[in-house]
Order: structure tokens, then C-alpha cells, then sequence
């Protein structure tokens, strides 16, 4: 038996002890009394008794000798009455008291039955609680042991850690002296590519002075060597995956072509868009994104039938290009590559695709978002994206492992994204956010550069092409510039007409980032120049809601579409 369970037995028995003697205290003196009372009662029956046997020997007395009473006789009669009448009523008041004594004891037996009955309850409620405590005693030293082997483990992570960020430094200031090591080859293949000219231009001085004969015959062989050569390229283009020069230019047979027939459909014109160039429907449903082909008057949209859909609308009419499908949900976003052979779209499915725009084949679906993918963007390069969703991450892939190679936690719902830059070791992505943040984040790192808090939800963002200037919509139905030299707010657009049509509505920048264009939610363009007067509205019949714009990368021609199926391309001309 344990020196624990040896106290707590003593303490109940000198509780016990102290109740006992608190309890019977008080009823002592009543008990006494009641002892007396009948002590008291006894005697008074027992000269009770004696009286009657007196009187009841006068009164015999009295009958034998009736005539002969004196009056000494008859005066100590009525004395012994009278003293019996006298012990009567007191033999009554000690009945009454009795009584009541008897009454106070059965009550005092009640209550101490109640006092045993809830100390018992105490004694069931104290051994409960002793019981609970070893059980709470024992898990405390089970969490005591855990906590110091997590401590243990926590220690050990954490030098892994620093062992994995110094390896991380070594392995980075490796790549740096390897691309400053390719910086200077490339420097080197310049320079001797320089001096093979020179070379080849004073062979031709040399052939000039020989002769006419001489030049025609080392002329006509180098021409054929170069016909060889470019033989030999669209050779290796052909069987390479991603062409140098889009097919499209290949297809219409040069780029001279291609530029007449957008000048002869007023492609090139400058100035604010003023009339309806072209109008069709563009999908089954409601059109979430549009966005125009680097290199050629090509537009991309998609919308909630599933579809990315491919228009040409470099001539006076439109003609469709394409359809990329393989997503299963709405479309929210589409991006070209800088080259204008891929296009990246992103969808409700929890999952971004990319497609090649001259076979229309879908080449990578990118999966691993728990939320849907409202953004995504070509990170530097084509082989790598990035990806902004609704579960609150970034995630960056690489399209030739096909796999993400980096998750990014903002803690917010990434309703847009851009980046910055062309190296990929440098470049930053700047997205927007549902809880009213612009967030910076540097590849070359894990946590958030930088923040800078709007009055209202983000919807999306435009980046300019110098990347000193960031266009941001925001859900209060203003639109925000920034200047990320200085990282502020340098102007802000609104009208009292303009209202922004969705979580999701795209605004943009123009070619050269002297206007902006955004969708209202009553069909309306505003049109705004860089210093924020409002140079312009477009009004189409619909009073459809505009999702989102987009600028042509080479003149002042906007596309827009709406909720109504539509997709219009403006022009000044």
C-alpha cells in the first residue's frame, strides 16, 4: 500500500472523527435534559402513586367515620388535592415535553441518515476523482515522453535543414559560374562568328579583283552550299517539336503576306477603338477569356461549354482556326507561349492544359490543384508554368517532366497571375488574391517577397511590357496602376458607370501601355489613357456583361467578350 493511499484513509477517518464530534456536540445538552426530565417523571408517578394510596386511605377513613370528620380532617384533604391537581398538570407538561423531545430526535436521525447518505456520495466522488487523476498522471508523462522526442526530432530536421540550404548555396553558386561560363562562350562564338564574316567579305574583295568569271563561278557555289544549308534547316525544323517560326507563317508562304492581309483588315491602324471590325459567337455558353496570338492576328477563347476555341480574324471575316479540347469543366483563363506555338488554359476541373496551335493536339494536362485553376502564365521559358487556383497555392511545373517541381502557399484564393523576366532563375510571379493582397514571390525562394493590400478583391492583373507597371482590377470597381519601381499606387480609374462584371474580369494594357480597356457589367469598354481620362466608351447592343479584354500586340485592335456568347474585335479604322 502506497504512502498516498495511507493519507487520504486517515484523512477520511479524522473527517469522520470531527463530523462525529461536530454533530453530537450540539444535541448533548438535549440529551441530558431529556434524561432528567425522565428521571423527574419517574419520581413524580412514584408520589403520584404514594398520593393516590394516601387518598384513597382518607377517603375510607372518612366513610368509617363520617359523622365524626372534623374540620383538621377535611382542610388537609383539600390540601393533599390540591397538591395532586397541582403534580397532575406537571406530569402533563413533562408528557409534552417528552414529546417534543421525541420529535427532535426522529428529525435529528433524519438528517444524519441525509449527512451519511451524501458523505457516502463524496467518498463514490473522491475515489472517481482519485482515479481520474492517476489516469491524467499517467497520460501527462506519456506526453512528457513524446514532447522531448519531438524535440529530439525537431533538432534533428532542423540540422538537416541548414546541411540542405548549405548544399542548396553550393549548388546555386555552381549554376551562377556556369551561366557566366556560357555567358562568355556565347560572347567567344560571337566574336569568331564576327571575324568568319570578315573573313568571308574580304574572300569576296579578293573574288571581285580576280574576275567577273571567277566571282560568278564562286558565287554560283556558294549559293548552292547555301541552298544546301537551308535545305538541311526546314530539315531539322521539320522533325523538331516546336518549329522556329510559327507553321502559320510558313503556310501562307511569308511574313510580307501575312502583314498585308492584316493591313488590308485595318490591323495596323492606331488610335481608340471605335467600331465593331468583327462579331460572332464564340461559344455554346458564357465566354470567360480571350487573348490574341504573339505573331499573328489570332485569337484564343474559352468558355464554360469546355472549349478553347482558335479564330483568325485577320481578314475582313472570320474564320475559325481551331478547337482545342480535353477539358471537363468551364475554361477560366488562355495564354499563348512567347513564340505563338503552344496555348496554355486553365479550368474548373482542378487541372491546366497545353495544346500545340498548329496540330491543335493536346500535349500536357497538369494536375494537383484541390480548387480550380483560375490562372497560369509561361514562366520565362515555354518548358515551364505556372499555375494560380482557388486551394490558396502557386504551383510551378515543368512541361518536360510533366510534374510540379514547386508549391508556393499564399493563404489566399489566386484569382491572377503574371511574371517578370526571362531568366528563369530570376523571374518574379505577382499574383492577386481573394482576400484583397498583391503578393511578390521570387522562384529562387519559398515565403512571399513582398505585399501590397488593395481596398477590395483582386479580379486580375496586366503587367507592361518594359515590367514597370502593373495593372490591377479590383472587385470595388476600381482599377489600380502601379509602379514596381516604387512599388505603390501611382493612379486609380472609375467612372459611375463602370462596375466590374465578376470575380474573374480580365482588364489590359495596350501595346505600347499608353491606354487601358476594361469590361463593365453592363456590356460597356471603358477605354482610359495612362493618365486617367477617359478617352472613350464602347457600346454594343447587348447589355451582356464583358469578362475580359485583350489589346493586339501590334495596333490599337481590342477583343472583347462577354456573357452572352460573344466575342467582338474593335478597331480605330
Amino acid at each position: 500500500m502506497s504512502a498516498e493511499e495511507i493519507n487520504w484513509r486517515a484523512l477520511i477517518v479524522k473527517n469522520l472523527i470531527d463530523r462525529n464530534r461536530r454533530e453530537s456536540n450540539s444535541f448533548n445538552e438535549i440529551i441530558t435534559q431529556n434524561n432528567r426530565l425522565l428521571d423527574t417523571t419517574y419520581e413524580l408517578k412514584s408520589i403520584n402513586l404514594k398520593l393516590s394510596v394516601e387518598n384513597e386511605q382518607l377517603r375510607t377513613g372518612s366513610v368509617a367515620a363520617s359523622n365524626g370528620t372534623s374540620a383538621a380532617a377535611t382542610a388537609k384533604i383539600s390540601q393533599l388535592e390540591s397538591k395532586l391537581l397541582t403534580q397532575q398538570e406537571q406530569l402533563t407538561d413533562l408528557h409534552r415535553r417528552k414529546g417534543e423531545n421525541a420529535q427532535m430526535i426522529i428529525d435529528l436521525n433524519l438528517k444524519l441518515e441525509k449527512q451519511n447518505k451524501l458523505l457516502g456520495e463524496r467518498e463514490s466522488s473522491i475515489a472517481d476523482h482519485i482515479a481520474v487523476n492517476t489516469s491524467l498522471r499517467a497520460e501527462v508523462l506519456m506526453l512528457t515522453t513524446s514532447l522531448q522526442e519531438l524535440k529530439s526530432l525537431n533538432s534533428c530536421l532542423r540540422d538537416e535543414h541548414c546541411a540542405l540550404q548549405l548544399a542548396f548555396a553550393s549548388l546555386e553558386e555552381k549554376l551562377r559560374k556556369v551561366q557566366d561560363e556560357n555567358r562568355q562562350l556565347v560572347e567567344r562564338l560571337i566574336k569568331y562568328k564576327a571575324k568568319d564574316a570578315e573573313k568571308l567579305n574580304e574572300e569576296n574583295e579578293s573574288f571581285l579583283k580576280i574576275g567577273k568569271s571567277l566571282f560568278r563561278k564562286r558565287s554560283d557555289k556558294m549559293r548552292k552550299e547555301l541552298e544546301d544549308a537551308a535545305r538541311e534547316g526546314a530539315s531539322r525544323r521539320s522533325n523538331s517539336p516546336v518549329p522556329a517560326f510559327p507553321p502559320e507563317l510558313e503556310r501562307t508562304g511569308s511574313l510580307s503576306d501575312l502583314t498585308g492581309n492584316a493591313k488590308a483588315a485595318g490591323f495596323f491602324s492606331d488610335g481608340i477603338p471605335k467600331r465593331i471590325h468583327l462579331k460572332f459567337d464564340a461559344h455554346d455558353g458564357e465566354v470567360n477569356a480571350v487573348r490574341w496570338s504573339p505573331v499573328e492576328p489570332l485569337v484564343a477563347t474559352g468558355g464554360a461549354d469546355r472549349k478553347v476555341n482558335l479564330w483568325d480574324v485577320g481578314k475582313a471575316k472570320m474564320e475559325p482556326r481551331g478547337i482545342l479540347i480535353g477539358s471537363n469543366a468551364a475554361v477560366n483563363s488562355v495564354e499563348f507561349d512567347s513564340t505563338g506555338t503552344m496555348v496554355l488554359a486553365t479550368s474548373n476541373d482542378y487541372a491546366s492544359r497545353v495544346w500545340t496551335v498548329s496540330d491543335q493536339r493536346l500535349r500536357h494536362t497538369l494536375t494537383g490543384h484541390s480548387g480550380k485553376v483560375m490562372a497560369a502564365k509561361f514562366l520565362g521559358e515555354p518548358s515551364k508554368v505556372v499555375t494560380g487556383s482557388h486551394d490558396r497555392t502557386l504551383k510551378i511545373w515543368d512541361l518536360r517532366s510533366r510534374a510540379c517541381v514547386e508549391t508556393k502557399f499564399a493563404g489566399s484564393s489566386c484569382n491572377d497571375l503574371v511574371t517578370t523576366g526571362t531568366d528563369v532563375s530570376g523571374t518574379t510571379i505577382i499574383s492577386g488574391h481573394y482576400d484583397k493582397k498583391i503578393r511578390f514571390w521570387d522562384t529562387r525562394t519559398d515565403c512571399s517577397a513582398n505585399e501590397i493590400v488593395l481596398q477590395g478583391k483582386i479580379t486580375s492583373l496586366d503587367l507592361s511590357k518594359d515590367c514597370q507597371y502593373l495593372l490591377s482590377c479590383v472587385r470595388d470597381d476600381t482599377i489600380k496602376l502601379l509602379d514596381l519601381r516604387m512599388n505603390q499606387i501611382i493612379r486609380s480609374f472609375s467612372n459611375d458607370n463602370f462596375k466590374v462584371s465578376c470575380d474573374w474580369s480580365r482588364v489590359s494594357f495596350s501595346r505600347d501601355t499608353s491606354r487601358i480597356a476594361a469590361g463593365s457589367n453592363d456590356g460597356a469598354i471603358f477605354v482610359w489613357n495612362i493618365n486617367g481620362q477617359l478617352e472613350g466608351t464602347l457600346k454594343e447592343n447587348s447589355a451582356a456583361a464583358v469578362t475580359a479584354v485583350s489589346w493586339n500586340p501590334f495596333s490599337s485592335v481590342l477583343a472583347t467578350v462577354d456573357r452572352a456568347k460573344s466575342c467582338i474585335i474593335w478597331t480605330s479604322a
